[in-house]
This record gives structure tokens, sequence and C-alpha cells, in this order.
């Protein structure tokens, strides 16, 4: 997996390491372990997924994350990600809005010794204003437009990396650095498909 990532672009030497570090077979399902280190996203438990491998390493490598940063993540999920983060950046908080997922996840991180990930269930749409600001905010799921909530909790300079535009089935990933007080600066980055980011800043979960 590791040198698939190279061949598509992933050069960032600590990025790469961290996913030669963490073993992704801990975060699905028993029945996708044979699957664990394709390039795809694998459903997980409660209906969600496990993000791409490449579409994690496009969207950390950036944020451009330094190993003193303070990082949050909006969408815990199986928590591979936080763990790809843990082993970047100095803190993470990742928020999960379902309770089961967020307490599998928490299990896993502490028992494979990401010590400094905390996660938090929560609406994710609306950040963890607690422990702001934040060097890089990682959104895994797509909002319907981006989240003024979370590029408020941005340090000047820091960087949203989310999926985001109207269309459930197509969305534009957004590089959004933070340049001044209310200034912000968007990058395309890619386009792709996400699960809806469901919340207050997001989109109705009848919708």
């Amino acid at each position: 997996m590791v040198s698939l990532l190279r061949q598509r672009g992933i050069q960032n030497p600590a990025l790469l390491q961290a996913f030669s570090d963490v073993p992704r077979e801990q975060f699905v399902l028993p029945e996708q372990l044979s699957s664990a280190y394709a390039d795809s996203a694998l459903p997980i438990e409660c209906g969600q997924t496990i993000s791409q491998p490449f579409i994690v390493a496009l969207m950390i490598d950036a944020a451009r994350i330094n190993p003193e940063d303070h990082v949050l993540e909006v969408g815990t999920g199986s928590g591979y990600a936080a763990a790809i983060l843990s082993r970047i950046a100095r803190r993470v908080i990742s928020l999960e809005r379902i309770p089961e997922l967020a307490d599998l996840a928490q299990n896993r991180l502490q028992a494979g010794g990401y010590d400094n990930v905390e996660v938090k269930c929560c609406d994710g749409t609306l950040g963890w204003p607690q422990a702001a600001p934040y060097q890089a905010i990682l959104v895994a799921a797509a909002a319907p437009e981006v989240p003024r909530t979370l590029c408020d909790q941005l340090t000047i300079g820091g960087r949203l990396i989310i999926p985001a535009g109207p269309d459930p089935n197509h969305q534009q990933l957004l590089c959004v650095t933070r340049t001044g007080p209310q200034q912000f600066k968007e990058k395309i980055l890619d386009q792709v498909r996400f699960v809806p980011l469901i919340g207050e800043a997001g989109w109705d979960e009848e919708d």
C-alpha cells in the first residue's frame, strides 16, 4: 500500500512512515481482512465506511501537518485516519456523532497505544471549540457547503481539508486556508464522493 501511495504522488516521508506503522487490519471488520490493504473504501460498523487509503493520504498531505501541530478530525469512523494523524501531529481530537462508533474507535486507539488521540461523541459540524484553535482540520464526510463553524476554529495559516458541494453524489475536495481573521482562501484538490456530513452545519439526517 505504501508503494502504491508513493506511485500516486504521496512523497512526504513522515506520512508514508505513518502508513507503514499503522496496521489497517486492526480498523476493518473481520470479514474485510483480506481487503485491508486494498486502495479502496471498506464498510465498517453502523453502515459507515473506512476511507480509501489514497484519499486519507491526500487529505493529510494537503493539510501540511507538523510534529507540534494540534489537529481536529471530524468523522472518526473506525479510528484509522486518527491513528495515522497521531503519528504525525502532537495532539489529535477526533469527533464522531455515532456513539457506538466513537466507543469502538476509542477502544481500538487505546489498545493500539495511540495515546495522543481523544475521541469525542458530538455534532462534528460544530467542531470542538473548547480546544481551538487548530493548525489543521480534516473532515471525513461531505458538507453541502464549507461550515464557517470549522473555519473559525483554525489558526491563521491553518488549513481545513473538506469535501463539499450541493450534490450528495459528487463533491470537490477543498483545502481552505485561513489567511486572516476573516479571510479564507479555497483550493480544489480533487473530485470525490463521500458519505454526507450530518449535523447542524451539514446535511439534515432525514435528507
